[in-house]
């Protein structure tokens, strides 16, 4: 079956928002078995849309429409659907209850527009939305399947995880399962090359790379009559794969290094502190950006200047004199009188320059030193992250958050 994407919404083309739902549904449908041949993006223009959808029908099975569903004038993804496909709009009044309940809950005002989400076309399947007030509505018409999500991202994942999945997963009569190997600190390029082999002969299970905000992770999927079949069917890729990249792999189905380093710090009682420097507090954020960090990331510093490095951490000064702040000697220091100034198992510290500007010749923009203490064991890592871009800061802080949390994941 061939399908196709089509996101409505005049603010994707005036780039005022990001389309994360054609990425997401496109993932999906890969794991459905579903080619998706056409992405499209149309403003809120009936007489665009109407175009944009009439030749999505006759050249697809399968569209997905995402955005336009919602209680305002410019909102007509429905409308037009229901009048190409020549269906009567009717009121739905369970999924009116659920906007008047949720508009109670929240105590907020219900205008009389909200009404408008509560339309349905005749016939349609509604999808109930467990994140928002717009139902989502799937048709089923002249050979052609079209389903119409929300547009909020939140809403529309949620939607298609609890309804749309498995109404193709039941169609298909298959269950597809897939799983992600997580790795970091190693280019798609040479995995790809590693994995060639397997990438060309399996077809089931299948894997295949792709890039993620951490790094790169691979996605082995199985089709099988039953969620067992599937996983006895990856099992043995999926160890296979862990080994060949031990050294890089941080966790399976797990997206974050963060996410994963507080999940090896619970399972293994441990506490941690941080200090850092380049990375101005961005270490700690991450952690504790993930639920239950409370119970076992004790403190931060950010030491950025020399004499708080000195008055807090008691980095000796002869040490920031001799070898600079930005120094493997400094590195551990910071980390060892860490772990006396806190109750912490583990300490990790960040010194470097994220530039632009501070860098010499003999200490680069991009050059950065991490350590991480864990009871007699010390790990030192210099890193140089520069691309000679001309304002690479972000990247760079970034990075080196990223290997310091795989380094805690090392080292324990």
């Amino acid at each position: 079956m061939k399908s196709e994407i089509i996101t409505v919404g005049s603010e994707i083309l005036l780039g005022d928002i990001v389309d994360t739902n054609s990425e997401y549904i496109t993932r999906q449908l890969v794991e459905l078995g579903i080619n998706c041949y056409y992405h499209t993006a149309v403003g809120d223009n009936e007489e665009r849309l109407t175009d944009t959808i009439k030749r999505a029908l006759n050249r697809s099975d399968i569209i997905f429409l995402s955005g336009g569903l919602g209680p305002t004038y410019d909102d007509m993804t429905k409308e037009v659907v229901a009048k190409i496909l020549n269906l009567e709009l009717e009121f739905d009044q369970v999924s009116y209850d659920r906007i008047v309940d949720i508009f109670g809950k929240s105590n907020r005002v219900l205008t009389p527009n909200n009404r408008k989400q509560a339309l349905v076309p005749k016939g349609a399947k509604i999808l109930t939305n467990y994140r928002g007030t717009a139902p989502g509505i799937l048709i089923e018409k002249d050979n052609k399947i079209i389903v119409l999500l929300p547009g909020p991202p939140s809403e529309m994942y949620d939607m298609f995880e609890k309804s749309v999945k498995p109404y193709f997963m039941k169609m298909t009569g298959k269950t597809i399962i897939s799983h992600r190997v997580y790795l970091f600190d190693i280019g798609e390029s040479l995995v790809e090359d590693i994995l060639e082999k397997e990438m060309k002969s399996l077809s089931n299970p299948t894997i295949a790379p792709y890039s993620g905000n951490n790094g790169i992770y691979l996605r082995i999927t199985a089709s099988a009559n039953s969620v067992e079949e599937a996983e006895s069917l990856m099992k043995p890729l999926i160890d296979k794969v862990c080994h060949i990249f031990k050294d890089n792999v941080y966790s399976v189905d797990g997206p974050t290094l963060e996410a994963a380093v507080i999940k090896k710090l619970t399972e293994n009682n441990l506490k941690l502190s941080s200090a850092e420097s380049c990375t101005g507090g961005l270490l700690g954020k991450r952690l504790t950006d993930i639920p239950g960090s409370s119970k076992v990331y004790e403190m931060g510093l950010v030491t950025y200047s020399d004499a708080v490095k000195h008055k807090l951490l008691n980095v000796k000064l002869e040490t920031l004199s001799n070898y600079g702040a930005v120094s493997e000697e400094t590195a551990i220091e910071m980390a060892g009188n860490l772990l006396e100034l806190s109750d912490s198992d583990v300490s990790v510290a960040i010194t470097g320059i994220a530039g632009p500007t501070g860098a010499t010749k003999t200490k680069p923009v991009g050059l950065v030193y991490v350590c991480v203490k864990y009871k007699e064991r010390t790990l030192v890592k210099t890193l140089n992250l520069s691309r000679n871009y001309s304002n690479d800061r972000e990247r760079i802080r970034s990075l080196s958050a990223s290997h310091a949390l795989k380094m805690v994941l090392d080292i324990i």
